[in-house]
């Protein structure tokens, strides 16, 4: 696709202009821009070779003048010293904009920089359907002198040839070539693994001592072992529904369940294990419930059927609620207005507090605004620091009057800052105006964690810009820090109104996506659920059908996350062991082994689970002649060189094999095998 030369000058003058404001900065290394040559420029690849070998640390993309269908949405970025020979550098995409952009590529292995002479761009997703790709400009940026990388030269070649000595290391000791095993480990004194994972193999493979070899994973969990297992475990979620999706409507007059509505707010009691829920918007009007449902017995109780009535807030939907559980009160804050009746006696932000144990609400403010706190605002978060008794609102669109002069004058929308409410003293303060440092936004998640003191604020959108940075502020000390900027792969994406929640023991943030408004994102994030490295309860809301726009639900769910403990993983772990016991005492004492398995190995089955049910139940035809049967064997693995070897030196191998795994990557045997190695002719 051609463009003119003064689009192509524009390309260049902004991403040379910017370069100096992007490019990263080491003052132990002459960080510069590196110069290369393309070998290779076609629809699947971009491929700049380096002049020389560099330490390559940053990557700039310049852009088209405006928005383009042909922009990058996805790359990948490869690097390395042969074309035939890469590691990946980078997974990530642009911003569909003209702003150039700059990634820090991944340059060090084992906290060691790695030098680099190709660099390979590989184009995944344009912004435009079924179009082309287009990489406008590029800059490399990084370290040649060749005093530096010279030394990481060195380095490199003795890493690589230390871990091809690792790779035979293991293939011999894998194969039974002992006397191979121990001559290459004695002339080159590389260790394959930690001197305990080696004490593992002796116990196990070697000795076949199943006793030593429970009693040393034992330890091993007790000593922490299989914690970074545990944290990389992806989490199984159990969604279940409290009530009935099709459930028998009560009439008017005895209602039982809270109706339809989406912008409801819904707080809970951990104590009391109650969940409140108020207002919301059934598609029609605002409402002005009040309800509590309580988890253990699974009932719903309608407080108050009009607040307004009873002395308390007004209908309203899009508001925010936060629960003090131990002086059991809850207090709400903001509305929506519609533009039609947003009249200057309306535009104020009523606060109010209700005392649960009472049942009485009380009205604490008219005006927010006229205290030092914020304006009537919406779509905003709020929590509660219960030891301190201070109450932090942060974000929401203000709203004001269509008529009014400031929206002439800055036709942009206003976004509300950061305050905090001190509830013995009564008292507002502004802590940070919306500002780059904090940019405020509406449809974010904010958590408060009460041991670090900290509120977590994550995505949101602010006018047609959707977010997806995670930032935090310390309470005490007025930090704003930047845990992450949105934009790795790992990046939790997120979608406009999700949900979050904290657990303060694990230190774990969990997030429930919604749906994007932007289109081109909505199946990226539509009901994903994301963790940060606790059950969410889930009521109505809106289901974005665009057929239906006044259509809100009334189904209530729970969501109960689970990942494997370290009990259970130390159970799993005993299983394995006892299984490979069993299946060897089978050939020598079968009535022995009969005892075993119906005592031994059944105590460390999860007999709830049915695959593991069905893989106990099989190990009862271990019992009967039958040759083929090899319960670790994969049918897309036989390997005639294995089938030679002693079935229980292989067995255990296999065994030992799935127990390293649960062990840092530190500690254990490369992944990789030497025979995979070996190109296919």
């Amino acid at each position: 696709m051609e463009e003119g030369e003064s689009v192509k000058k524009n390309i260049l003058l902004a991403a040379t202009n910017s370069a100096s404001l992007l490019k990263p900065s080491n003052r132990n290394e002459h960080v510069r821009k590196l110069q290369f040559v393309v070998t290779k420029w076609s629809s699947s690849s971009y491929s700049p070779e380096l002049e020389k070998p560099a330490i390559v640390r940053s990557i700039l993309f310049g852009k088209y003048e405006k928005t383009h269908v042909c922009n990058l949405r996805k790359f990948k970025i490869y690097g390395g010293l042969t074309e035939n020979h890469m590691i990946e550098l980078y997974d990530g995409g642009l911003k569909n904009d003209h702003v150039p952009e700059t990634f820090l590529l991944r340059h060090e292995i084992e906290g060691n920089p790695f030098p680099c002479r190709y660099i390979k761009i590989e184009p995944l997703q344009a912004w435009g359907a079924n179009f082309n790709f287009s990489i406008w400009y590029v800059e490399l940026w990084g370290n040649d002198s060749w005093d530096d990388v010279k030394l990481c030269m060195n380095w490199y070649n003795t890493y690589r040839e230390k871990e091809a000595i690792r790779l035979c290391l293991k293939h011999f000791r894998q194969r039974g070539y002992t006397e191979a095993f121990r001559e290459l480990n004695a002339r080159t004194s590389i260790s394959l693994e930690h001197p305990l994972i080696t004490q593992l193999h002796t116990i196990l493979v070697i000795n076949g001592d199943f006793k030593a070899c429970e009693d040393f994973v034992i330890q091993a969990r007790n000593e922490g072992m299989f914690d970074q297992f545990l944290c990389q475990q992806e989490y199984d979620s159990e969604w279940t529904a409290l009530e009935p999706i099709n459930a028998k409507r009560p009439d008017s007059t005895s209602d039982t369940r809270p109706g339809m509505r989406g912008g409801h707010q819904m707080c809970i009691d951990v104590l009391a294990e109650t969940i409140y829920m108020f207002g919301g918007w059934d598609g029609n009007r605002d409402l002005a419930d009040l309800w509590s449902y309580h988890l253990p017995s699974q009932t719903w109780v309608c407080l108050s059927q009009d607040t307004e009535k009873d002395g308390g807030p007004s209908a309203r939907s899009c508001h925010k609620m936060c629960l003090d559980y131990e002086k059991k009160q809850i207090f709400t804050l903001g509305r929506y207005l519609d533009q039609n009746v947003r009249s200057p006696e309306r535009l104020k932000c009523d606060f109010h507090m209700y005392d649960i144990e009472s049942h009485q609400w009380t009205f604490i403010t008219e005006d927010t605004a006229a205290m030092g706190g914020p304006r009537l605002i919406f779509d905003h978060q709020m929590v509660i620091d219960i030891e301190n008794q201070t109450i932090y609102v942060f974000g929401g669109r203000v709203l004001t009057s269509p008529s009014s002069s400031e929206n002439e004058r800055a036709p942009e929308m206003l976004f509300s800052g950061l305050y905090s409410f001190h509830i013995p003293s009564n008292t507002w303060t502004l802590l940070i105006d919306d500002c780059p440092t904090l940019r405020s936004r509406i449809g974010h998640s904010m958590l408060f964690h009460p041991v670090r003191r900290v509120l977590y604020i994550f995505a949101g959108q602010r006018s047609k810009d959707y977010l997806n940075d995670f930032l935090s502020y310390h309470v005490d000390t007025k930090e704003v820090k930047v845990v992450s900027d949105g934009k790795s792969k790992d990046s939790c994406q997120a979608g406009f109104t999700q949900r979050a929640t904290l657990d303060p023991e694990l230190n774990e943030i969990y997030v429930f996506s919604g749906l994007s408004r932007d289109k081109e994102k909505r199946d990226n994030v539509k009901n994903s659920f994301w963790v940060y490295d606790i059950i969410h309860y889930l009521f109505g809301g809106n289901p974005g059908k665009e057929s239906l726009p006044r259509l809100r639900l009334d189904d209530f769910w729970s969501l109960k996350l689970s990942r494997p403990s370290l009990d259970d993983l130390l159970r799993r772990c005993r299983c394995l062991i006892r299984k490979q016991q069993f299946l060897e005492m089978t050939t020598q004492e079968p009535l022995k082994a009969m005892s075993f398995l119906q005592n031994e190995v059944a105590d460390m089955v999860d007999h709830t689970d049915p695959k593991e049910t069905k893989e106990f139940q099989l190990l009862t035809s271990s019992l009967f002649p039958c040759p083929s049967f090899d319960d670790e064997e994969e049918p897309n693995s036989y390997n005639p060189v294995l089938q030679d070897m002693d079935p229980n030196f292989r067995n255990r191998t296999n065994l030992f094999n799935k127990l390293v795994a649960f062990f840092p990557d530190s500690m254990t045997q490369p992944k990789e095998n030497l025979v995979d190695l070996v190109p296919l002719l």
